[in-house]
């Protein structure tokens, strides 16, 4: 059994599943509807296919060797999760008789929020330093690098592509006790302050150099 194979599963799980934008975007999505919820999840997928692909290929040094570049991939990216945080906000601020417009979102179709999981994700500027360092730590010595590192990065993927859609579902299972008009605008508020936070994150640490 390859014991480095193994143990970046078990890494590249952990890391998938931790709570972050990813994961926060998809309740979301799946607050407005099953659909919604799994198309934003693949969106999560797609962005996670870039990143190990620009890893892969190694054009995430690019990012590393410019600093500028860095930075402003980190103000787009954090002014993008800042966005959704505050239309989240304000969706569980609207009066109590109107209630968060979930079913507005999902009549827009799943193009929304395959985009808003896909945005979220691929506008990480974290994620692909993360894997430029992350994957050539289980590549052992002396096998072909680029077989093992594609190999990994299929992993990262299928993983993403099989957890975030049981996220999905799984608020869904939930819907008629999280569609509840006051569950479903703490969980808006929830979400969007935590979207919030994030971007805000995001935007402090190149502003702050």
């Amino acid at each position: 059994m390859d014991a480095q194979l193994v143990a970046f599963i078990g890494v590249a799980a952990g890391m998938i599943a931790m709570p972050g934008a990813d994961f926060t975007v998809v309740v979301r999505n799946a607050l407005a509807s099953r659909r919604s919820g799994v198309a934003c999840a693949v969106g999560v997928a797609g962005g996670l296919l870039v990143h190990t692909a620009l890893a892969v290929a190694g054009l995430a040094a690019v990012l590393i060797a410019v600093p500028v570049l860095f930075r402003t991939l980190q103000i787009v990216g954090g002014a993008y999760v800042l966005y959704l945080g505050v239309r989240a906000v304000r969706g569980a601020l609207r009066p109590a008789h109107a209630g968060p417009d979930l079913e507005g979102e999902a009549a827009d179709g799943i193009g929304r929020s395959l985009r808003h999981g896909f945005l979220t994700n691929v506008l990480n500027p974290k994620a692909p330093v993360l894997f430029l360092s992350l994957l050539p730590q289980f590549v052992p010595d002396g096998a072909p690098v680029l077989p093992r590192t594609l190999l990994l990065a299929a992993i990262v993927v299928v993983m993403a592509l099989l957890w975030f859609p049981v996220v999905a579902l799984l608020v869904d299972r939930l819907g008629a006790w999280l569609r509840r008009p006051r569950t479903t605008r703490a969980v808006e508020g929830v979400t969007g302050g935590a979207l919030t936070a994030l971007g805000v994150s995001l935007l402090a640490q190149p502003l702050a150099h």
